[in-house]
């Protein structure tokens, strides 16, 4: 059997890093018993390229480095599905794979699910079923095509399988396997918990920008990377007054800021208050232990992050969502999770903040949560029978 497995961007890396140490443990028992291994290639469209945003990560997680980079790079929506398709075509005709696997829901999840479709080619969704109902959000379309075309969903909880059966998907074409982000998850907690959270700040720091920070008193963590929340003036200057205004009177806020987010606080003329304020801390964009290590120590946590909603979820840490929809249902507290959605209206955000400070930790841990998603993601592909 072939796989070719496709990464695209930050989340998509996360999720393949278990998936391929599984192919690995795999293949050595196969030797082992005389059987024929799995060829595995891994592809990188290369959409997250620069060092932060990809190298580290590879690094980070022992993840091998790709057998093809396609090299995409940035560009609007349609240029990167569609330099990716171009590409990613040349690769199936040369490789002839039975299987390629798509994660989540970013542009190459899109671009090489249609692609492989159009060459007869078996495609699996990691991820599968996963549904915001916001059809002005880009990973939505990239969903519903992916979920629509591929012949084995692998989906990370109920609610997710619920979904995929209202669109008309086939039962042998969904399995629930668990969320492989938590297969990530708990083989790094270890290495996580040693990191020393002053040494992360002073690795990290922003130029221009002096550390005060006091590892005795608590902090919350923001992350913000999202049109919605970040391409607006009006927007994001009622975001950032709500942080440094209220947030920072009662704690440290570390604030990982993404290339988006800087350039649109530098031109909007809110950088350098940001910069200088002595309890706001700007970093560089975090590698994963470094963000995770964070995250088991805050007291909130206020993002516009999918895959920290399921973090957070897992660590107990009150997360308020800076979004009006979640295509991860489970990790609200409705259905027993640790987040609430917000939306980026100040006064929702400034009543569920002021519930928050009273809250305790709790970890919540859904079904098949467990850390041996990609086990089930592996034996999922070798038992499929086509109807």
């Amino acid at each position: 059997m072939k796989i070719i497995s496709v990464v695209g961007a930050r989340p998509n890396f996360m999720k393949i890093a278990p998936f391929i140490k599984e192919i690995q443990a795999y293949n050595t028992q196969q030797k082992a018993n005389g059987q024929e291994p799995i060829a595995h290639i891994l592809v990188h469209t290369g959409q997250h390229y620069d060092d932060r945003m990809s190298k580290a990560f590879f690094e980070a997680l022992e993840i091998p480095e790709a057998d093809i980079n396609l090299g995409i790079g940035s560009g609007t929506h349609a240029e990167q599905v569609g330099l990716t398709m171009m590409a990613f075509e040349k690769v199936l005709k040369a490789e002839k794979p039975d299987w390629v696997v798509v994660l989540g829901d970013v542009n190459a999840t899109l671009a090489c699910s249609v692609t492989a479709k159009k060459e007869h080619i078996k495609v699996c969704h990691i991820e599968a079923g996963l549904r915001s109902r916001d059809m002005e959000m880009p990973e939505e379309i990239n969903r519903l095509v992916t979920d629509r075309l591929s012949d084995l969903l692998l989906t990370p909880d109920e609610l997710s399988i619920e979904n995929l059966r209202q669109e008309g998907a086939q039962d042998h074409q969904v399995a629930f396997v668990g969320n492989i982000m938590i297969d990530t998850l708990e083989t790094n907690r270890t290495k996580a918990e040693k990191l020393i959270i002053t040494q992360i700040l002073d690795q990290n720091n922003i130029e221009g920008q002096t550390i005060q920070f006091d590892s005795t008193l608590d902090f919350g963590l923001v992350t913000l990377h999202r049109p919605s929340n970040v391409d607006q003036k009006e927007v994001l200057e009622a975001l950032v007054r709500f942080l440094i205004d209220e947030v920072c009177k009662d704690m440290q806020l570390i604030c990982p800021v993404h290339p988006r987010t800087k350039k649109n606080l530098q031109s909007f003329g809110l950088w350098e208050e940001m910069l200088q304020h002595p309890r706001m801390i700007i970093q560089l964009p975090l590698g994963y232990h470094e963000l995770l290590r964070l995250n088991m120590d805050a007291c909130v946590m206020l993002t516009d992050s999918g895959g920290l909603q399921e973090e957070c979820t897992i660590l107990g840490t009150p997360c308020l969502t800076l979004r009006w929809n979640t295509e991860r249902p489970i990790t609200l507290k409705e259905h027993g999770g640790a987040s609430v959605l917000v939306g980026n209206n100040v006064r929702r955000i400034r009543e569920e903040y002021q519930i928050t400070l009273n809250e305790n930790r709790k970890p919540i841990r859904p079904l098949l949560w467990d850390g041996k998603t990609a086990g089930r993601c592996l034996q999922a592909i070798l038992d499929y029978k086509e109807v």
